[in-house]
């Protein structure tokens, strides 16, 4: 396993259609299960820092809980305001049952 990956959760743990918020090296990071790929982007919304894990998901669209932003899970960027700034995107690799993030440099 390469070391600029690390494995934040098993395939069990993030269903369809649902997220979980994991830490990468002191980064708040939201690991996305969208129609059955993984996404991994950071967890805290340009906004107001809302906890987008906490938000919904609906197709490729995760919807801040605070204020109601939308973010891209495949680019972090945002599609609906108040939000004007993308959030951090993570490359996720899938091995074996282990979904793993890499880390940002």
């Amino acid at each position: 396993m390469s070391q600029d990956f690390v494995k934040v959760a098993e395939l069990k743990d993030i269903g369809p259609s649902s997220m979980k918020a994991v830490d990468v090296d002191d980064e708040k990071v939201c690991v996305i299960n969208a129609e059955g790929n993984y996404y991994a982007i950071g967890n805290v919304c340009t906004h107001v820092g809302g906890p987008l894990d906490e938000g919904t998901l609906e197709g490729f669209e995760v919807e801040c809980p605070w204020h109601g932003s939308k973010f891209d899970v495949r680019t972090g960027e945002p599609t609906k305001p108040p939000a004007m700034r993308a959030v951090a995107r993570y490359e996720v690799k899938i091995e074996g049952n282990d979904i793993l993030v890499k880390k940002q440099k």
